[in-house]
């Protein structure tokens, strides 16, 4: 038989259970440690959650407030504001716009309402909405295509306007009264004066013939003087005309390019404004721009060398411009701050109204005429003008 295993030692069981025991103290003490590094981890995360709840708290109060404070800055605003989404449908709308348009807006197709409501005017941007006139704007709102848009009541601001129009114009025929008789007289005078050598019996056929011929001469510039004071005074009417500025310019030219070779001035045109659109009057418009051309060569009539108008046309920031080079004799700065006055003319021949005619066409139309020159260096005239958009299209 073989032998039986001997009992262990009772030393080796004591030494093997107290190394065992010693693991399991050991291991105990790294949980007891880890789980107190958690419970200190998670009372700072705790900590640090509870200061970011707070700001949170703060920031959505603060944010409810300014919202609350822009909810009733638009209730309490005099002027329309309506927010569109890129569809053109009416997503909100203050109490002013709802009372201006006399309708709801939210949920409406804008095209329709403008359609439906708004009426163009003779002023760009400026649209008649039952018995007000109102002005809008409009501003991109972000990213998906909204837009937004502000809707000005300038009823009072346009009846002001139209009378100081007035009230100027009134002023401005008061203080040409003077230069107007003075106007008047001299070819008044001239024309009778012939009149009265046709009436001898003995005048020759060939002096009765070129009496008669001085006397219509000055009648007409009698006539002319009578038309350009009626239109000066009276105004043209702005149109509602969408008028390529291509065509203006043809026509412009078309007019007074016999004119610039019969004189031998060459006429130079540039216009880069490729298809650009001007809404108003093609009669005002293109009798303005006459009156600078014609302007321009009466200057280089007088001057020696280099006989030449340049015409040019281009867009800068949505506006277009059209300027009237010549390279005549120039104005010195006095004549300069006069030359848009009614009846101001330093030609003997000249009315004085063609370049006010044409300033007030220019302002009419939302535009303006600004002039440089110097001495022996010409001078440019350039009009600016708003760029044309169809209405319809807000």
């Amino acid at each position: 038989m073989g032998d039986l295993p001997q009992a262990p030692v009772p030393e080796t069981k004591a030494r093997e259970l107290q190394r065992a025991f010693d693991v399991f103290n050991q291991v105990s003490l790294e949980l007891t440690q880890a789980y107190e590094a958690l419970q200190r981890r998670a009372e700072s995360l705790t900590a640090e959650l509870a200061v970011a709840n707070g700001e949170l708290r703060r920031q959505y109060q603060e944010k409810e407030a300014l919202s609350e404070r822009l909810s009733l800055l638009l209730d309490a605003l005099p002027a329309g504001v309506v927010v569109l989404d890129s569809a053109a449908t009416v997503g909100e709308a203050n109490p002013a716009a709802q009372e201006m348009f006399g309708e709801a807006l939210a949920g409406g197709d804008w095209a329709k309402i403008a359609g439906n409501l708004l009426v163009p005017t003779d002023a760009p941007d400026e649209w008649q909405l039952a018995a007000r006139r109102v002005a809008i704007a409009e501003s991109p709102l972000d990213s998906a295509g909204g837009r937004l848009l502000l809707i000005h009541d300038i009823t009072a601001a346009h009846e002001l306007k139209a009378n100081l129009e007035r009230n100027q114009r009134l002023a401005a025929m008061g203080e040409m009264a003077a230069s107007l008789a003075h106007q008047l007289r001299t070819p008044l005078a001239t024309a009778l004066l012939y009149s009265a050598n046709l009436a001898q019996p003995e005048l020759p056929d060939a002096a009765r013939i070129r009496f008669a011929g001085k006397a219509a001469e000055q009648l007409k510039r009698l006539e002319r003087l009578i038309q350009d004071v009626l239109l000066f005074t009276r105004g043209e009417s702005i149109g509602r005309d969408a008028i390529p500025l291509s065509a203006l310019i043809s026509d412009a030219v078309q007019t007074v390019d016999p004119l610039c070779r019969q004189k031998g001035v060459a006429l130079r045109v540039m216009a880069g404004a490729g298809d650009s659109i001007i809404m108003g009057s093609r009669k005002a418009l293109g009798g303005a721009l006459l009156n600078l051309l014609e302007n321009a060569l009466q200057a280089c009539e007088g001057a020696g060398g280099t006989k030449e108008i340049t015409l040019s046309a281009t867009m800068e920031e949505g506006r277009t411009r059209i300027a009237v080079r010549d390279t005549g004799a120039g104005m010195n700065p006095e004549t300069q701050a006069r030359i848009f006055e009614p009846f101001f003319t330093t030609r003997g021949q000249g009315t004085g109204l063609g370049l006010a005619i044409a300033l007030g066409v220019a302002r009419a139309h939302g535009g303006s005429i600004e002039v440089s020159s110097q001495p022996g260096a010409g001078s440019e005239f350039v009009l600016t003008l708003p760029a044309g958009v169809v209405k319809g299209e807000t």
